[in-house]
């Protein structure tokens, strides 16, 4: 007889698939952690979170006999903790806390970390990815390097509010107030200048406005209380600025470190195929070439993807893509493929999941980049906007690109860009062949026009 929806089997009746395996239940203050039952005369314990602890703790799973060990990823509190199980040699398991919800049972007569460890040892837990230990290492960099210019972007601001109290209109007249011109000039007004022609003479041979309007512009009134706001907010954006510039230092030295993929001699690098376009949150490195140096490949080369993009895309997912058992897999776990509710056969609902995926977010600015492109994913996304609106389209073409890193690292193929016009071309002919199958099964024939003479 079938169980009925109220009948449920018990979880203690599934096979043992991790016998040596324990739970954590990680707090900022305690750690209670849960060993099988007959590994210890008090499987459940509660450690503290000092580093002596920590080590404590890896002593007793150890002497508990314990191989892997599985918490969940709330919060930044797991951090010490795995990396000290890791080195001890346990298989840690980083679960989505998410996921605990999903297995069907009840906990609430018994402590979290008893919970994870049954759930584990019934290999019901998906461990989270993370990629190579010098991976996460260089990813720890460039987040920090990403929270240097969200923090110094805010100090822009406070510089442009302090001018325009002193109705000082130079964000009118320079595209960028923290350019050569836009420093020197308040540079000059912390140090005292107010005359407007001399500050305009500060101007840099390349600024597209005539001195003369520049003199306009920062004819203003200069009172101590918003010249001191304006003084506090550039020291504090130069600060921020030279804190960048160890940071890049840093990522240079690791990038120099690592160990090349690849053992052939790399032909040269050919750079021109991107523009030279200067931007202050670039990196002060070359990190296109240590990147090619790296991998064996030029992911730089792909249209809509810069230098910084594939940093944070190498650093997040890593450099082995055996890790997925296909692009698909991939691209599911970018949460740039649909996912489909599919009961009794029938798709009930498809759409795509939200995600805080770092490197979907970069695929995504990368999609949004090659909009206006004479390249194959740009008349990829106008065809694709023009069918679904623009925000499927971004999706789309962020998937298209995903799959073309993913061939890259795996095969290591260089990029090749069709162009606009031969992709239309090809698209032509594809339709073309859908038409003829279609009318071939209604029974008609597709007549074609003969081409014109020049």
């Amino acid at each position: 007889m079938s169980r009925t929806r109220t009948e449920r089997a018990p979880v203690d009746a599934l096979p043992l698939v991790n016998p040596h395996a324990a739970g954590l239940d990680i707090g900022s203050e305690e750690i209670w952690a849960c060993v099988p039952a007959d590994r210890a005369a008090e499987p459940v314990r509660k450690f503290g979170t000092y580093t002596p602890d920590l080590y404590a703790l890896a002593d007793w799973l150890t002497a508990c006999g314990i191989e892997t060990v599985a918490m969940e990823s709330t919060g930044v509190y797991w951090i010490p903790v795995y990396e000290i199980l890791e080195a001890r040699g346990f298989q840690v398991y980083l679960v989505n806390a998410r996921h605990l919800k999903h297995v069907p049972g009840r906990k609430s007569d018994v402590q979290d970390c008893q919970w994870i460890q049954r759930l584990h040892s019934f290999g019901l837990l998906t461990n989270s990815f993370r990629p190579e230990a010098e991976m996460c290492a260089l990813r720890a960099y460039l987040r920090q390097r990403a929270d240097l210019i969200q923090h110094r972007a805010a100090h822009i601001q406070h510089m442009q509010k302090a001018l325009h109290q002193m109705n000082v209109q130079l964000s009118q007249v320079l595209s960028d107030i923290t350019g050569v011109t836009g420093m020197a000039i308040m540079r000059a007004i912390v140090a005292g200048g107010r005359d407007p022609v001399a500050l305009a003479q500060l101007r840099d041979p390349r600024c597209a406005k005539p001195e003369a309007e520049l003199a306009k512009a920062l004819t203003g009134n200069y009172r101590a209380e918003h010249v001191f706001a304006l003084k506090q907010a550039l020291a504090l954006y130069e600060a921020y600025t030279t804190q960048l510039c160890e940071c890049d230092q840093e990522i240079e030295r690791q990038f120099s470190a690592l160990k090349p993929r690849h053992t052939d001699d790399l032909p040269p690098l050919d750079s021109t195929d991107k523009h030279n376009t200067h931007s202050k949150n670039a990196p002060a490195y070359d990190a296109r070439a240590l990147l090619y140096q790296f991998l064996g490949v030029d992911l730089v080369a792909v249209t809509g993807l810069n230098a910084s993009t594939v940093q944070d895309i190498i650093t997040e997912i890593g450099v082995d893509m055996t890790c997925w058992p296909s692009v698909k897999h991939f691209c599911s776990w970018l949460r740039l493929a649909p996912h489909n509710d599919i009961s009794g056969g029938k798709v009930l609902r498809s759409r795509t999941l939200k995600t805080r995926n770092r490197a979907a977010q970069a695929f995504r600015l990368a999609a949004q980049s090659v909009s206006r492109t004479q390249s194959a994913f740009g008349a990829y996304f106008r065809r694709m906007r023009a069918k679904h609106g623009p925000q499927k389209a971004i999706v789309a073409t962020a998937h298209k690109i995903a799959r073309t890193v993913y061939a890259m690292l795996k095969h290591r193929k260089p990029f090749h860009d069709l162009g606009a016009d031969e992709y239309d071309q090809r698209e032509r002919e594809r339709e073309i062949t859908r038409l003829q199958k279609h009318a071939a099964k209604l029974g008609l024939t597709l007549v074609l026009p003969s081409p014109q003479p020049a």
